[in-house]
């Protein structure tokens, strides 16, 4: 459940602090008093988007905080970690939405989240409703999830689900290929051109830098030759020559001054050395094999190399996917006959497996579909329907769709002797604030949302109806936290716990506060609804009512 609420700088709100507890909780106020500001703040922490026009006047930003006790940690833990926010530490949940003139920011548990974050998270948490908010009731999808809920269907709908889309998938798969049976002869002749294209190239992508580094040295071999010759001739003749005469000058300085030794120690092994670099020179000079044969198959190897990539990609990776595509494709047109047929055979077969748990999952839905008309039927009459018809019809749609076999449809008729319709075609808004609670009603053992909040549902209805209100309202209060912002006393006398929304003005400034009013306080603020004044007859209707 909603355990806290703050809000800052929003509206006509400065600062304010709302401590909520269980079962039914009324709020009621003045017109204009600042209500709406409430529910405008749960639908910020819903993820509702926001507006500059929401921030208080002459506040540069505004601030919405809520505090969750869940019960399922493990569902919205989950959702947490899909989105990469590390999950509630124990059974609190923290959302907090700071919304400026230039930024809108917000957190889940005290780290960055998106506002997609907050709406998965809210369809989960919330359930609010407002006068013009049923539109979900009128969703013909959301009915027949309704009643999946209320037949205990959901196993049997994820297990068609999972065959529907199963099959789905096998179908697509079928009228594609039988769509490629048109493939003209010309596609399929550059099909088979660019296969064996690439296939004759027999390529390897990691040879190109090796034929590469072989064709520089075939095709540079003359010039190869040439130069480690020159190099060894200039060795073998005027460096060895002049090694020599520096040799017999080193003997004669060593004999003259012992102290030169270690100056001349590395002469000895210079000349070893360039006397070895000679004869590498010389060998690699002699051993360098010229064959022109060579070298043009090597270039004409990466020509071939170069033309692929320009007709397939810009690399030989490339060029190997495209041969793998075109295979795949070709195989696909040349053997389709074959293909169609095993894919005819999966077709029929999900197709009756599709029958089978549809079947199962239709047969629930009608056997409990009367039940659940009954049922919501019974709290209509409650409600001020005395005799209102309603039934849930169950219509077979003569085709598999991802919903199931079959549709269904809540038909209302409020008035007797008139054929029942389907609900948005008959229902005005304060009918259809009823009829949503009804069916709440009718299905809060199946409802998981645990927070349920109406806003002024009850509008447009009379004395005896919204006491009716009032008490299913409170009843769904022992299954669910709910909020009622109500002007009806009837309402908010059953409430378990009663909050004031008052607007005064201070320092010149209009500012909306809330408070809770117990006792003698919420029999004056029952008796200001009733609008008796300070009237005697006023207080013991107030009295009576709660």
């Amino acid at each position: 459940m909603l355990t806290h609420l703050s809000i800052k700088n929003l509206a006509l709100v400065d600062q304010l602090t709302w401590e909520l507890g269980k079962g039914l909780i009324g709020v009621t106020g003045e017109t204009g008093a600042g209500k709406s500001v409430i529910v405008g703040a749960l639908k910020l922490v819903l993820g509702e988007r926001a507006t500059k026009g929401m921030i208080r006047t002459g506040e540069s930003a505004c601030t919405v905080e809520a505090v969750f006790e869940l019960e399922n940690v493990e569902l919205v833990n989950r959702l947490l970690g899909e989105a990469g926010i590390e999950g509630c530490d124990g059974d609190q949940l923290l959302v907090r939405r700071v919304m400026g003139q230039s930024s809108n920011k917000q957190w889940v548990n005290n780290t960055p989240a998106t506002l997609t974050v907050l709406k998965q998270l809210g369809e989960h948490l919330v359930d609010l409703h407002g006068p013009h908010d049923h539109q979900s009731l009128l969703s013909v999808e959301r009915q027949l999830s309704m009643l999946d809920a209320y037949a205990g269907a959901q196993k049997e709908y994820f297990k068609y689900r999972e065959v529907y889309q199963e099959w789905r998938g096998k179908l697509d798969e079928l009228e594609s290929l039988q769509k490629s049976e048109q493939a003209n002869e010309q596609e399929i002749d550059l099909l088979r051109f660019q296969v064996n294209e690439i296939a004759s190239a027999d390529l390897r992508p990691e040879e190109e830098g090796e034929i590469e580094e072989r064709y520089k040295r075939a095709s540079n071999s003359t010039r190869l030759v040439e130069s480690s010759s020159q190099i060894a001739g200039i060795l073998s003749h005027e460096v060895n020559e002049r090694l020599g005469e520096v040799q017999r000058l080193a003997r004669e300085l060593e004999r003259i001054d012992p102290a030169a030794v270690e100056l001349l120690g590395g002469l000895d092994s210079a000349l070893v050395e360039l006397q070895e670099l000679e004869r590498g020179m010389a060998d690699y000079s002699a051993g360098m094999d010229i064959d022109p044969a060579e070298a043009s198959a090597l270039e004409e190897r990466i020509n071939t190399f170069e033309t692929l990539k320009r007709k397939y990609g810009p690399s030989l990776e490339d060029v190997v996917a495209h041969h793998e595509r075109a295979s795949e494709r070709l195989d696909s047109i040349e053997n389709r006959g074959g293909k169609i047929e095993a894919l005819r055979e999966e077709v029929g077969a999900l197709a009756e497996r599709l029958e089978e748990v549809g079947g199962k999952l239709g047969a629930k839905r009608k056997k409990c579909a009367p039940q659940l008309a009954k049922v919501i039927g019974h709290h209509i009459k409650e409600l001020g329907f005395k005799q209102a018809s309603f039934e849930v019809a169950v219509v077979s749609h003569g085709e598999s769709r991802a919903s199931g076999l079959e549709g269904v449809d809540f038909q209302f008729g409020p008035n007797p002797g008139e054929p029942l319709k389907p609900l948005r075609q008959v229902a005005s808004s304060g009918e259809i604030s009823r009829v949503m609670l009804a069916v709440k009603s009718a299905l809060a053992n199946q409802d998981a949302t645990p927070l349920m909040v109406f806003d002024e549902i009850d509008a447009n209805v009379g004395g005896e109806i919204a006491r009716a209100v009032g008490e299913k309202m409170a009843a769904l209060g022992q299954k669910h936290q709910v909020i009622s912002i109500t002007h009806f006393p009837q309402v908010a006398a059953v409430a378990a716990e009663h909050f004031v929304v008052e607007k005064d003005v201070i320092d010149g400034r209009t500012r909306s506060m809330l408070r809770k009013v117990e006792g003698e306080e919420r029999i004056g603020e029952l008796v200001r609804m009733l609008g008796g004044g300070d009237g005697e007859q006023a207080r013991a209707m107030a009295v009576s009512l709660l």
